[in-house]
């Protein structure tokens, strides 16, 4: 019963540290992916705080775009097509977005990769 009881209480207690890394992009939503903290962000980046790579690949038939800011500047966008994933540098502070086709639904998936 003691056995019982501890795995209930492992299991709940895990549920809420599980990460989204799968996203639906619908034609008029931006998503937050990290940046902003527990919480406001999308996914949760086992490197907070430290550099990493992004990896975002495109699960779905339509491209859609990465942003990263830091703050208010936009370092990087990129167009991510069907098919294809792409690895970029994620340095601290850096927010990360996924901005969607304005024409169709996309899908995505978020990783994260330590800097080697």
């Amino acid at each position: 019963m003691k056995a019982l009881i501890t795995f209930s209480i492992l299991l709940l207690g895990s549920y809420g540290l599980s990460a989204q890394t799968d996203f639906v992009l619908d034609p008029s939503q931006s998503m937050l992916m990290t940046g902003k903290g527990p919480g406001q962000d999308g996914t949760i980046n086992p490197y907070d705080g430290k550099d990493c790579y992004a990896v975002i690949e495109s699960t779905g038939d339509v491209e859609f775009y990465i942003r990263i800011q830091s703050k208010t500047e936009i370092v990087l966008t990129q167009t991510i097509t069907p098919g294809t994933s792409e690895k970029i540098i994620l340095k601290a502070g850096q927010e990360l977005y996924l901005d969607p086709n304005e024409k169709a639904t996309g899908n995505a998936r978020v990783s994260y990769e330590p800097l080697k």
